[in-house]
């Protein structure tokens, strides 16, 4: 990437930043649209609501075309896990239903289809990291013809394994089932098509990979999984004709803004909407390039400097979340060894996960290294 793009972090002023898996620094853009808003709401007040309001349907279309849908799928949530609590929550179950998800999902994914099988009755059926992977075939092996959802993560978290979500997504299309994503750990490094992946809902908080403002997510729901997820939470937004306070009753609004209760986090989606600008503007396909070519040059050097790589690297396994171990000294020394050194990465189920963005370069990867190599002799 260019000198332009990385100046617009003032991040890498002051740290070698590669903790994009945990949270990402936002950049100029975002920060001067968060700061436009909110300088026009000390001076103004709401005079300028529906200005603002239009910003936030433009930043609704920009989100679909990140992903390839329709604007009139996309929601905004507060963060991750209320997006898939209410996808979770929506679904109307019966008794011996079941869920497919990973013994291995962040707990967004994972608490909220225990919730429903201690509730319901239904069971929910988790598929075994092994070695740091997810099998395909061993997860398509758990559906039966019980199955109503499978849940699964864009990346892994802990591990930094990359879901076939296409294969899965298929296989769920043609049985009927909902296929459900927690794309946190994904959207804004790896490109995303959600009609090519045949995902039904997906959520994704801007806070780490989307380089955004926290507190905003994406919320996605295809347009025909609506009549199977119905909102838990509904207020005066999210109807169709929310400003007609004169009707006594009103449908829900036809798409996935009916899962938008009341006013929105406005600074957080316009905020959003400019690093969404920028992720478009670099491009999506080229983007995932530089970081997976970044990703192997990482684990070469992890290796050369003694490190013990444990994410996978196969073909279509790879994402830009990399994690290690050190034969000796434990991830959260390295840690903190590395944190005095001003290099930000982060300890994650006894490994060491690196995980960088596309303004990052070589030479962060170079400077981690070195300070690696210096630590093992410490």
């Amino acid at each position: 990437m260019n000198k332009e793009i990385r100046e617009l972090f003032p991040v890498t002023r002051q740290y070698t930043y590669l903790n994009h898996a945990a949270v990402g620094p936002i950049s100029r853009p975002v920060y001067e649209r968060m700061s436009e808003y909110t300088a026009d709401l000390l001076g103004h007040g709401l005079v300028h609501f529906r200005e603002w309001g239009e910003a936030v349907e433009r930043v609704r279309e920009l989100a679909a075309q990140l992903v390839n849908a329709d604007p009139a799928e996309i929601a905004f949530a507060p963060n991750t896990s209320a997006g898939l609590g209410m996808i979770a929550n929506g679904i109307t179950w019966l008794a011996g239903d079941n869920i497919v998800t990973a013994d291995c999902e962040f707990p967004s994914n994972l608490l909220p289809w225990q919730r429903i099988g201690d509730r319901y009755g239904v069971e929910v059926r988790l598929v075994p990291e092994r070695e740091c992977r997810l099998e395909t075939e061993e997860i398509l092996g758990a559906i039966d013809d019980r199955t109503r959802v499978v849940s699964l993560s864009f990346v892994e978290f802990g591990s930094g394994f990359r879901n076939d979500l296409r294969t899965i997504g298929r296989y769920c299309r043609e049985r009927g089932i909902l296929f459900v994503v927690d794309a946190i750990q994904g959207l804004g490094a790896l490109k995303l098509d959600v009609e090519e992946c045949c995902i039904d809902a997906f959520a994704a908080d801007a806070h780490k990979f989307l380089l955004g403002p926290d507190g905003i997510a994406l919320l996605y729901v295809r347009r025909e999984a609506l009549e199977h997820i119905a909102p838990t939470l509904v207020g005066w937004m999210s109807v169709e004709r929310p400003f007609d306070f004169s009707a006594d009753q009103q449908p829900l609004a036809r798409g996935a803004r009916r899962f938008e209760p009341g006013v929105l986090n406005t600074a957080g989606v316009v905020g959003l909407g400019a690093a969404i600008e920028l992720f478009l503007r670099i491009g999506p396909e080229e983007i995932e390039r530089y970081l997976i070519e970044l990703g192997d040059y990482l684990c070469t050097r992890l290796t050369e400097a003694g490190m013990i790589v444990v994410s996978s690297r196969r073909p279509g396994e790879k994402s830009v979340v990399i994690c290690c171990r050190h034969p000796r000294l434990s991830a959260e020394d390295l840690y903190h060894r590395l944190d005095r050194q001003r290099i930000v990465t982060t300890p994650r189920r006894g490994r060491l996960r690196i995980s960088p963005h596309f303004y990052n370069l070589r030479e962060d990867i170079d400077h981690l290294i070195d300070t690696l190599k210096l630590t093992a002799i410490d």
